[in-house]
């Protein structure tokens, strides 16, 4: 990576942690409704009626979907309890349109900032009414110090539901370990290579190796017959892993970020490959944001042009 991009991707990914910026932007009359424009680029709306929209959309071509009430590092009690009420009744929305696909969250969004058993308690309710409905629950992965948490958390749960799956971070020195643990539980287990700005110590930079530990851990995760998640929009890893005839296993999917690579991912669902489309939404986007442009530091261009020309923007361009 460039120097030049290396500083941007650095400047994102510290403004992705701004509390104050953050508040800037949201209380904001001017910058709220213009950053807004870029954000609807990877965000399928603010009101869960615009996710579950978009998402019968992408079901009616044939594409399996994941849908998250964006939001993390809640540390009100009340907004961790509306938070956990809004996944009930997407899962009760879900349900009764007979979706039964994923839903995805951060355990930091229903309870975990304030404390675990809180986090357990609400996770349990929501594991239990998504088994109602053969819908699925996948725990995102956080920041590396709360890694041991979420993982508690999920061997916990896991042990009582076979509809919860976890994400792991590739990037993190620990997932090798982790993964020998994880793969004794039956939840699906998301591979991604991690997002997150962490310590040299504790984590991978970008790099060749990283990609090696990826195939790596997604072949000891196919040979032992456990479901996994591929998601990267990776060129160079998806060509090697699909060279490897990795998405013919039956206990592999594809997923990607709505907005991101929908060109690649429909050439893989032509091939007649199981892809996924993860569709966030909600009001609490502007750390997405900054995440999506962090990872791509060419989709900053795509943000301008769609901040001065939002018509330009097509809501499933590629799919």
């Amino acid at each position: 990576m460039k120097k030049a991009e290396e500083l941007v991707v650095q400047a994102l990914k510290s403004a992705a942690r701004d509390k104050q910026m953050k508040h800037a932007v949201q209380q904001s009359m001017e910058l709220y409704p213009l950053i807004w424009k870029a954000a609807k680029r990877y965000v399928t709306g603010e009101k869960r009626r615009d996710a579950l929209t978009m998402a019968l959309e992408f079901i009616a071509k044939d594409y399996q979907i994941s849908i998250e009430f964006i939001g993390e590092n809640t540390t009100d009690l009340l907004e961790c309890q509306k938070a956990k009420e809004e996944f009930l009744q997407l899962i009760e929305s879900m349900g009764a349109s007979s979706m039964k696909q994923t839903v995805s969250l951060d355990l930091s969004h229903i309870g975990l900032s304030v404390n675990a058993e809180l986090a357990y308690k609400h996770l349990e309710e929501l594991a239990r009414k998504a088994n109602q409905y053969e819908i699925t629950l996948m725990i995102s992965m956080e920041e590396s110090s709360k890694t041991s948490d979420i993982l508690d958390i999920y061997k916990k749960i896991a042990s009582q539901f076979s509809n919860v799956g976890i994400t792991v971070q590739v990037h993190l020195y620990r997932t090798e370990e982790d993964i020998q643990q994880l793969i004794q539980y039956p939840g699906k287990i998301r591979l991604v290579k991690g997002a997150f700005q962490e310590p040299i110590d504790v984590a991978l930079e970008r790099s060749e190796e990283l990609n090696e530990r990826y195939l790596l851990y997604a072949e000891q995760l196919i040979n032992a017959n456990h479901k996994i998640s591929i998601a990267t929009h990776d060129d160079v890893l998806i060509q090697e892993m699909e060279q490897r005839q990795y998405f013919n296993q039956p206990n592999v999917e594809i997923e990607m970020l709505y907005g991101i690579r929908s060109d690649l991912i429909h050439q893989l669902k032509a091939k007649g490959y199981r892809c996924k489309v993860y569709l966030p939404y909600g009001s609490e986007w502007y750390l997405y944001l900054c995440h999506r442009l962090a990872e791509y530091p060419e989709n900053l261009f795509l943000a301008v042009a769609d901040i001065i020309n939002p018509s330009m923007l097509t809501r499933s361009e590629g799919y």
